[in-house]
This record gives C-alpha cells, sequence and structure tokens, in this order.
C-alpha cells in the first residue's frame, strides 16, 4: 500500500489548501475505491491511488494546459510516478471527449488509456461522489452539470457527447458489485440494503 500513502501524501500536499473542496472530494472518491478495490486485485493500490489522485490537476500551482486531467498526469509523470497511474489520472471521467472539445487531444495523447474494469471502477468512484464527498447517483451527477453550466458551453457539449461512455462504466462497475455483493456501496440502493 505504499503507492496509496504516496498518493494520499501528494494530493494532500496539492489540494489540502490550495484547493479545499477538491481535497475532500478526493479523500471521499479514495474511500469509494477502498469500499470496492477487492474486487480489482490486482489493481486495488492502483485504483485507490488514482481515485485520490484524479483530481489533482486543480491545483492552482499545476495549471499548464489549464485542463486539469492532463496537468495532473502530467505532474504525476514528473515525479516518476507509474505511467498507468498517469493515464488513469489523465483520462478519469471521460477526459478524452473534452480534451477534444478543448483542442487538447494531442496532450491527453500524451498518456496511455486503458480501457477496462479499473478505469471503469475509477470512474464509478469518481462519478458517484459529490463535491463535499456525499454519496449521490450518476443521474445526480448529470444533474448537477445541467444547472451549473449552460447549454452550448464545453460541459455541457462533454455531457451531450460522453454521457453514454460513462454510464456504460457506471452500469459495469454496478453490475461487478452485484456479482459479489458489493451493491451495498451503490448510491442507488438505500443505505439499509
Amino acid at each position: 500500500m505504499e503507492q496509496v500513502r504516496w498518493a494520499h501524501g501528494v494530493a494532500r500536499d496539492r489540494l489540502a489548501t490550495t484547493a479545499p473542496g477538491r481535497w475532500r472530494h478526493a479523500q471521499a472518491v479514495g474511500v469509494r475505491a477502498v469500499q470496492i478495490a477487492d474486487l480489482y486485485k490486482p489493481d486495488h493500490g492502483l485504483l485507490v491511488a488514482a481515485a485520490v489522485l484524479h483530481c489533482i490537476g486543480y491545483a492552482p500551482d499545476l495549471v499548464d494546459t489549464g485542463f486539469p486531467p492532463v496537468d495532473g498526469a502530467r505532474h504525476l509523470r514528473d515525479l516518476g510516478a507509474h505511467p498507468r497511474l498517469c493515464g488513469l489520472v489523465a483520462h478519469h471521467g471521460g477526459a478524452a471527449v473534452e480534451a477534444g472539445l478543448r483542442g487538447l487531444a494531442d496532450e491527453l495523447a500524451e498518456f496511455p488509456d486503458e480501457p477496462g474494469p479499473t478505469r471503469d471502477a475509477l470512474w464509478y468512484c469518481e462519478l458517484t461522489v459529490g463535491p463535499n464527498g456525499e454519496r449521490r447517483t450518476f443521474d445526480q451527477w448529470i444533474a448537477d452539470i445541467e444547472a451549473r453550466d449552460p447549454v452550448g458551453s464545453v460541459p455541457r457539449r462533454f455531457l451531450e457527447l460522453g454521457r453514454d461512455q460513462l454510464r456504460g462504466a457506471v452500469d459495469r462497475t454496478r453490475e461487478r458489485l452485484s456479482h459479489v455483493g458489493l451493491e451495498r456501496w451503490d448510491p442507488t440502493v438505500p443505505e439499509s440494503a
């Protein structure tokens, strides 16, 4: 679990004082990942580390391209992080769609994408935890963007283009969790279930 301790320290150092809301979210996404990580052996540590680090690119002193997935992944690469970790951070939350809209596809392509269960699980963790660490559903996440961002904005265009890909990752992960009795971690299932 050295990778997880390292990730937690890096995220804390970059986000706790400069972006405390992001830090709360990162911690909660990390907790969500811990709750389901046993299903993702041998990627247990990788999943939790990526969950804690996924929004590190929001740290003000790391802004380079202005696109947090790329800025965060570049920082991690500079620190010597494993390429898989950098790739998961770079591609979290369907970043390829938004990178294309922002004209940053080449910058994102510096990092390998890794479709599959571990990436799906990271997206699931991120998309089922609210900005202050609260549990939420994917549909609540969608509603937050629709309420916050105007029609035609990059986030709304991203949502139009990437919704099915994101929902697929969430649904595939929920299905995996249900097969091993971890559906109690699913925010769409009441706590008493």
